[in-house]
């Protein structure tokens, strides 16, 4: 189902959006070689309660954690554990903060140490993918516009989409339609309107998008061992363009 927000329910989705984009700021500074992804998940659920809020992904589905903390070659929905980040890792961190009913999403790719220069450009490549898609999210596009500026942009730069794994619409629970895939044709798929709340998500990869499940049920990675990177935001959709709820400001 999709829902049109009010003006007063954009507003505390933004308020929800700064406690969780701040967090990410801070993990700047927390993530080094040593850390583990257990720690990674601790120092997050304890800073989202700190400011009143709710890990909302705690119970999620059956979800354990606050976070998914996923490294390397995971694309998505890593298990926190006692893996002691190595210097040339990459991790992305995703999470969910409830404020007051108020939910925000939003995953951020860091590098641990000094990584390769491919392994940053996949970074670069990602996160200007991101940016390259919320261009597109404005009221009167379709949702294929957004899948296809991406998936145009990161391909021409040699690398792939996953397409397993896609942006959703969000609150008032974290995933509800629709859905927002990073592929597909331009002008095709639901239009975008006044009030949607979205969340934008391009999972990209070294090499084959494919992926491969890990026993958990919930952990995936890429089928060929190539690394994966991911940066998310949670936009609104106005009349005046994508309104970034979850836009870091340090």
């Amino acid at each position: 189902m999709i829902t049109l927000k009010t003006q007063r329910e954009i507003e505390l989705m933004k308020k929800s959006g700064e406690i969780l984009s701040d967090i990410h700021v801070e993990l700047r500074d927390f993530i080094k070689p040593g850390i583990t992804t257990h720690q990674i998940d601790k120092f997050v659920q304890e800073r989202i309660e700190s400011q009143g809020a709710i890990a909302a992904q705690i119970g999620y589905e059956g979800y354990k954690y606050a976070t998914c903390t996923s490294v390397n070659d995971e694309i998505c929905h890593g298990f926190p554990s006692n893996y002691a980040l190595k210097e040339g890792d990459i991790i992305k961190v995703d999470f969910c903060v409830d404020y007051k009913g108020a939910i925000s999403d939003s995953c951020w790719c860091y590098a641990v140490g000094e990584i390769s220069e491919e392994h940053q450009r996949l970074m670069d490549v990602t996160k200007q993918a991101l940016y390259i898609g919320i261009e597109q999210a404005k009221a009167g596009n379709r949702i294929g516009d957004i899948g296809h500026a991406i998936q145009t942009y990161v391909e021409a730069e040699g690398f792939g989409v996953v397409r397993d794994f896609i942006g959703h619409g969000i609150g008032p629970t974290i995933h509800e339609g629709p859905a927002v895939p990073h592929y597909g044709e331009a002008g095709k798929g639901a239009r975008l309107k006044e009030g949607m709340t979205i969340t934008i998500e391009p999972m990209v990869t070294m090499g084959t998008w494919m992926m491969k499940m890990d026993n958990n049920g919930w952990t995936a990675r890429t089928r060929d061992g190539g690394y994966c990177a991911q940066f998310e935001h949670s936009l609104a959709i106005t009349a005046d363009g994508p309104i970034v709820m979850t836009e870091q400001k340090a």
